[in-house]
């Protein structure tokens, strides 16, 4: 798990992988775009931020909310639904990382040389999406606070909001940060694996839900696309890595590679998440409706356990804050915004998202949850975009032979999320009174 820097340096690597824009679109070949260039260590810290940012935009406390309530509420059914959006998270991030990467141009600016103004209507939607989104991720960093002290959860939140902006401002603090959530990432990996094996889940009934499922929940898993790769989260990663001046076809091989690894890390994730607290379930232990997470590792590890997992759930909804941040601003902001403006747009976002956590008075869960189902309605709208790049621009691809198995399987999906959001419509207002 890993914060951006919020300042990130244009010239980071740039002499080793940036794309060269007086390249004609003839002299890009695909043979090109198979070759890696080589990558200078800055330009390797670069990916590695990348990949993390991604990983922990989806790995927040909506990730964790979102797994544990719907594995209490649809049982071993939740298998098919993890499936799927695992799945949906494969095909659109593939797409998302190669057509902003070849092209170096932010989401908004590609929607904006597509049609004229097309790329502010999007940036609208996932800045709204993002700001829901953030709320609810101060909400579950405050919930980490009390699984860990027992704090009220309102203060918990105000306090990581205040702390998010201190390891915003501060690189030195961000850093230090850095490397105690890998730590941390890394005991939640092992505190997820040990639930998962003492709780004994019923792994086979899993297996034949994961392709039979004895229940479909559409809005279910239109939840689990939106908090996983849905809103922000869809160009969190890819932002940072244009940030960081890793574009062009000639990368296609390293942006290619960190978008797989970004999908397994959330996908291995998620499905520890699940057998964790299937076996808690299928023992018969009754969870609570607040904090159910840390409810179900408490019922499985003691008293340790919900400690850890409070430090891990506050370091997740604190980092996610972070990205979430930073992600949004990119969307109402240029390549050619100053680093000082971008970072007071980002500390002052921190700040809105604080004080309509604290006036909405709404439990961190039921927030988490709606904002993964309000991203999964705004995905097909960013991702369209996307795919009309892949498909008819090759001029903003500056050449690049786009493979047509990736832009069938891209326009696949987004068919499929807009027929999932228009399904879950109904659904989400019935969310929010929850």
């Amino acid at each position: 798990m890993n914060t951006p820097n919020p300042e990130p340096t244009p010239d980071s690597g740039s002499s080793a992988v940036n794309n060269d824009s007086t390249t004609s679109p003839e002299a890009v070949t695909q043979s090109d775009a198979k070759k890696r260039t080589k990558l200078t260590g800055s330009s390797r810290t670069a990916i590695l931020g990348a990949m993390f940012l991604m990983a922990t935009s989806s790995i927040g406390p909506g990730f964790i909310t979102q797994t544990s309530v719907f594995t209490v509420q649809l049982g071993v059914a939740f298998a098919f639904a993890i499936l799927v959006s695992l799945l949906v998270d494969i095909a659109i991030q593939l797409n998302v990382w190669r057509v902003l990467g070849v092209t170096g141009l932010r989401a908004n600016e590609l929607g904006n040389r597509v049609l004229p103004g097309i790329g502010w209507v999007m940036a609208a939607f996932v800045f709204v999406g993002g700001l829901i989104f953030n709320i609810g991720n101060i909400g579950g960093a405050g919930l980490g606070i009390n699984a860990m002290l027992g704090v009220d959860a309102r203060i918990g939140g105000a306090v990581s909001a205040l702390i998010a902006i201190v390891v915003f401002v501060f690189k030195s603090a961000g850093a230090a940060l850095d490397r105690i959530v890998v730590a941390l990432g890394a005991i939640m990996i092992l505190l997820m694996l040990y639930v998962a094996i003492v709780s004994e889940p019923p792994i086979g009934a899993a297996l034949k839900n994961t392709v039979l499922p004895e229940q479909v929940d559409v809005l279910v898993i239109t939840t689990l696309i939106g908090g996983t790769v849905g809103g922000y989260i869809t160009f969190a990663g890819a932002h940072r890595l244009i940030d960081s001046k890793i574009t062009g076809a000639e990368n296609v091989g390293h942006i290619t590679g960190v978008s797989v690894m970004s999908v397994i890390v959330t996908g291995i994730m998620r499905v520890l998440l699940f057998l964790a607290i299937l076996g808690v379930v299928a023992g018969g232990v009754a969870l609570s409706n607040d904090n159910t997470a840390a409810d179900a590792f408490r019922a499985a590890a003691g008293e340790i356990g919900l400690r850890f997992f409070g430090v891990v759930l506050w370091a997740a909804g604190l980092t996610s804050v972070i990205g979430a941040s930073y992600t949004s601003i990119s969307f109402v902001t240029t390549q050619k915004t100053s680093a000082r403006v971008r970072s007071l747009l980002t500390v002052a976002f921190i700040l809105v998202c604080a004080i309509a956590y604290l006036a909405l008075n709404k439990a961190p869960q039921t927030l988490l949850i709606f904002a993964g189902a309000f991203n999964g309605l705004i995905l097909p709208i960013g991702f369209a975009v996307v795919m009309w790049v892949a498909w008819a621009r090759r001029d903003l691809l500056h050449g690049y032979a786009y493979p047509k198995w990736l832009a069938v399987v891209g326009t696949l999906t987004w068919l499929l999320t807009i027929w999932l959001g228009w399904k879950s419509l109904t659904g989400i207002a019935a969310l929010w009174q929850g």
